[in-house]
Formats: structure tokens, C-alpha cells, sequence
């Protein structure tokens, strides 16, 4: 048996942060624990206006079901994922929250941080990202100034972003790559992949609708960066709807619905010689540290949500210059709620 509690707070954001449709100054989150015996496993959702999903929506989701949940067995999260799914088919981001706190909390039972049970070592990890959201260019670079970093990912979406990244590239050596959220068309693309290329951007997130899949394949045919995609890969079916139209893949927990998916999500595109990065949605150490576990999977990572935050709710995996070191002394994902 296991005991389930859902708690929300309001994460305050260091600036407010803006991409091409939309910006906010708080970052809305719930948090889900679950307890058996002395342990608590903890899982984390944002929010989303643009998926449609709420606080409201997912507490609802999940008190629906709360029988089922406090009653299932937790031998495995794999097979508690595979009871709770039809159940929050839905509503993938409760299911999120539900099942990195499965997770999380299997782990703590068994002693062990998740990336040792399965069976990955921390090393080779590549370094996180901080996010530049939509500003002025001013600032842009005062943001940068204010985060000395290796690596940056740049939010996009204006009509000024070749001169941006000029601008910002004056101010920083680090490797710059960009998110357009579907902000662009077929030959804006193309042309931009051109400039941004020879200032040092490593590749293009997302840059176009994510239903224009005819306009993609001009893209990937012409494009002189790497593409990656964000939301036009959402589900586990969408990996193999992405080969030949983009060059990776970036996974959210909360799209697809946890760790469980996003697991076999990697796997696949791995399968189809396409690059695997997971991202955040400004998550506080709770959701920031079950991507954690993932690392030694992945090529690129996305990962800054705790970073972005004045006020963290959590405590759990940390990030100094982009590198990611575990809780030496707690185990799951290696999170914990404050208070």
C-alpha cells in the first residue's frame, strides 16, 4: 500500500521568461508524493497553456484515480506506468508527475540511485544548457552576464534573430543553440540555418509548425544545421514520425508521460540513428533530477529549470558550469522537498 499525497506551489521565476507564444514571471508546478513505510518518492508537472493542461486538471485527473493508486503494487514502475496509463491516457502530465514519483520512490525501497538499477554509469554526460528567453537584445546580454556558461540555448522567435545571436555572440565564446518554437517558415529556416551556422550555433530546435511535416523535409533536405524536435515529438510514436524530417529528437518528461516512455523513447530513436536530448519545462530539482538519471543516455540535455528559478522547492542533483553531479546521500532520483 502506498500513500499518496498532491501538492502545488508557484515557482518564482529569476526573469520573467519568454518564448514565441508565451511568457510568464511564475511557473505554476505540482508535485506528487508517494509513501510506503519510511520512504517518500517525489514527481514533478508544470503547468502548460500551450498543451492545455492545468493544476486544476491534473489534481483532478489524479484524485480520480487515487483508489487505484494507493492501492497498486510497486514491485516495478514499468508495470505500475503500464496499470496507471489507461487511466491518465489523458492527461500525460499527471501521469508524469505519477510515475517519476513510482520511480523515485522504487529507488529509495531498493537503496539505489535510478541510473545504477538500470544498469548506466555516470560518465560520459554531456553538459546542460541555460536558457536565454525572448528580451530585448540589451537583456539578452545582461543575462548572459549575469550566467557565465559553456553552453546556451537561445529562444527564438522574432524578427531580429539573426541579429541576436550577431549581438550576442560579441559577448560570449560558448556554444549557442537555438529554439525557435515553431516561429519559422521553410526558407527562413534554410537561410538562418546559413548565418547561424557561421556563428557558432550547434543546431536548430524546433523551427517550424509542428503538424508542417512537408515543409520539414525541405528543411532537413537543405538545412545547414542539425534539427532537432520538440513539439513535433511528443508521444512514443512520434520518434519514428521524425526520422527523415529532423536529425534528433527532444524528449519532456511530462509530454510523454514519465520516465517509463522516455526510456523507450530513447531507445528507438537511438535504434534510428537520430540524436537523443531530454528537456525541461522550468521543473524545480524535483523534475530537474529524475532527467538527471537519464544523462549517461543522452547526447544533449536541456535541464536548467532550477537554475532559472529564484526560489527552488527541492533539493536534489546539482549544476555547476553545465555539469551535473548526483546526491551523494540520497537515492531514486536523489530529490527531496524542502519543508
Amino acid at each position: 500500500m502506498v500513500k499518496l499525497t498532491i501538492r502545488s506551489f508557484d515557482l518564482p521565476l529569476r526573469h520573467t521568461f519568454t518564448i514565441s507564444y508565451d511568457s510568464r514571471d511564475v511557473q505554476p508546478t505540482l508535485i506528487v508524493e508517494l509513501q510506503h513505510g519510511e520512504h517518500k518518492g517525489y514527481g514533478e508537472a508544470t503547468s502548460n497553456p500551450y498543451y492545455g493542461f492545468t493544476i486544476e486538471s491534473m489534481t483532478e485527473a489524479l484524485e480520480n484515480i487515487r483508489e487505484q493508486i494507493e492501492s497498486a503494487d510497486l514491485t516495478s514502475p514499468e508495470e505500475f506506468w503500464a496499470q496507471m496509463q489507461p487511466l491518465l491516457a489523458d492527461n500525460p502530465f499527471a501521469l508524469c508527475a505519477l510515475d517519476l514519483a513510482a520511480n523515485d520512490l522504487f529507488g529509495k525501497m531498493k537503496g539505489q540511485p535510478l541510473y545504477k538499477i538500470w544498469g548506466l554509469e555516470a560518465k560520459n554526460m554531456p553538459l546542460t544548457n541555460y536558457t536565454i528567453g525572448i528580451d530585448t537584445v540589451d537583456n539578452m546580454v545582461k543575462k548572459l552576464q549575469e550566467m557565465p556558461w559553456p553552453l546556451y540555448k537561445i529562444k527564438l522567435g522574432t524578427k531580429e534573430d539573426v541579429a541576436i545571436i550577431k549581438e550576442l555572440r560579441k559577448h560570449t565564446d560558448a556554444i549557442f543553440r537555438v529554439d525557435a518554437n515553431c516561429a519559422w517558415g521553410v526558407e527562413e529556416t534554410i537561410e538562418n540555418s546559413k548565418q547561424l551556422k557561421e556563428l557558432g550555433v550547434q543546431f536548430i530546435e524546433q523551427p517550424m509548425k509542428a503538424d508542417d511535416l512537408k515543409g520539414m523535409k525541405q528543411v532537413y533536405e537543405r538545412s545547414e544545421l542539425p534539427l532537432i524536435a520538440d513539439e513535433s515529438c511528443i508521444t512514443e510514436s512520434d520518434v519514428a514520425k521524425c526520422h527523415g524530417l529532423f536529425h534528433g529528437v527532444n524528449i519532456k518528461l511530462v509530454k510523454c508521460g514519465g520516465l517509463t516512455p522516455a526510456r523507450r523513447m530513447i531507445a528507438e530513436a537511438k535504434s534510428l540513428g537520430m540524436k537523443v536530448m531530454v528537456g525541461c519545462m522550468t521543473e524545480s530539482s524535483i523534475g530537474i533530477s529524475a532527467i538527471a538519471q537519464l544523462l549517461p543516455m543522452l547526447d544533449y540535455v536541456d535541464m536548467d529549470g532550477a537554475l532559472l528559478l529564484s526560489k527552488d522547492i527541492a533539493t536534489g542533483v546539482t549544476i555547476e558550469q553545465g555539469k551535473v553531479s548526483y546526491s551523494e546521500n540520497v537515492n531514486g532520483t536523489g530529490a527531496t522537498l524542502i519543508g
